[in-house]
């Protein structure tokens, strides 16, 4: 079992930034994938950004050059820094985790959501 606890939601302005912070614990494996959904009203839930345990990383188009995500992996906690936000912004966002076996995908965990409002 895996339990993801996310942090540093709130309100932030239009151009603003915001750092988000997901700690996992709990039985992770040394090949997995962290990343960051979202899920504003009305819209399905999008990949936002995610990282895997090589570094390796991707991001939606519209928040490409924008967000960055990173990883601390002795501490296994997965940031997502948030800049130049925009009003559609506004959303829950979600910590992911897949752990994978033999390259194959495992099992994943999802936290329990931070609320971002971007408005003034």
């Amino acid at each position: 079992q895996v339990q993801l606890v996310e942090s540093g939601g709130g309100l932030v302005q239009p151009g603003g930034p915001l750092r988000l912070s997901c700690a996992a614990s709990g039985s992770i494996f040394s090949i997995n994938v962290m990343g960051w959904y979202r899920h504003a009203p009305g819209k399905q839930r999008e990949l936002v950004a995610l990282i895997t345990s090589a570094d390796g990383t991707r991001y939606a188009d519209s928040v490409e050059g924008r967000f960055t995500i990173s990883r601390d992996s002795a501490k296994n906690t997965v940031y997502l820094q948030m800049s130049s936000l925009k009003p559609d912004g506004t959303a829950v966002y979600y910590c992911n985790i897949d752990l994978y076996i033999m390259g194959v995908r495992d099992r994943t965990y999802w936290g329990q959501g931070t609320q971002v409002t971007v408005s003034s």
